[in-house]
């Protein structure tokens, strides 16, 4: 599933291509085909990211969400446009780009009511300028669930996914088992910058880096890593490598469905 970096990237380019100005919307599957025929050449006001959410505003029209789940991704190309392929759900058309989006989760129009109360059901983004870190603080110190569940909850912290949470809790050396009440509270408030800063970089560069430049492959002398993802990390699927830091077989487990990844040297219980 995309994590909150991938939505404020969409975001800022549907800001940048298509807001300002009236656009085309269609629905070629159907299944959006009624709101699509609404809001077809009307102007795009802005879009915005809240956690893995994103969300297209059209003024008193409404609001299109979109939450792209497992499967749902957008293709972004110049125009002309060329027809459909596959199940296409929405297709935007703007003045100098067109996009197609697919498969998503939650394809819909929502009134400012409705968009008030997602937003409502989320922690505060990193990403966000109007974020509050300590409303997630507030529920980790209450907490007898890990960190490592917490940091997924998307009720307590918005956008963060499986590889930042990996990654945010192995730089500060932070057992994924340990229960949320037990966590320092200097030690959150480094652990969100920390976020704040592997995030945002996410946004500008379009994948996830969390080495030091001295753990980097230059600097160590060791092969780049080869994943679909993208990005160098330290653990996550790294499961039985040797930690970049201190050699110790990298650790993983199933948490909550999702998979685990740490170093039990690193990271000690």
């Amino acid at each position: 599933m995309p994590e909150g970096h991938t939505l404020h990237r969409l975001a800022r380019l549907h800001k940048r291509r298509y807001a300002g100005g009236p656009v085309g919307l269609s629905s070629p599957q159907g299944r959006f085909a009624a709101e699509a025929e609404k809001l077809d050449g009307q102007v795009l006001v802005s879009a915005e990211a809240y956690g893995k959410h994103l969300f297209h505003h059209y003024g008193p029209l409404g609001t299109v969400h979109v939450h792209l789940g497992l499967y749902g991704t957008f293709g972004e190309a110049p125009l002309p446009e060329t027809a459909p392929v596959g199940q296409v759900r929405m297709r935007l058309v703007g003045r100098t780009h067109w996009t197609d989006l697919r498969g998503p989760t939650r394809c819909e129009l929502l009134d400012p009511a409705q968009v008030d109360a997602i937003k409502a059901r989320l922690g505060p983004d990193p990403l966000r300028r109007d974020a509050k870190p300590d409303q997630a603080w507030e529920r980790i110190s209450r907490s007898r669930t890990t960190i490592a569940a917490l940091l997924m909850d998307q009720s307590v912290l918005a956008g963060v996914g499986n590889v930042y949470r990996a990654e945010v809790l192995f730089r500060h050396g932070v057992s994924p088992m340990l229960p949320g009440r037990s966590l320092d509270r200097a030690l959150w408030d480094a652990m969100w910058a920390d976020l704040v800063t592997l995030m945002r970089a996410g946004v500008r560069v379009g994948r996830i880096d969390t080495v030091a430049p001295e753990h980097l492959p230059a600097a160590m002398g060791r092969a780049p890593r080869e994943d679909r993802h993208g990005g160098e990390v330290y653990v996550y699927r790294r499961a039985g490598m040797p930690c970049l830091i201190c050699g110790t077989p990298v650790a993983h487990k199933e948490l909550a469905a999702r998979n685990l990844y740490w170093c039990p040297a690193c990271q000690p219980e």
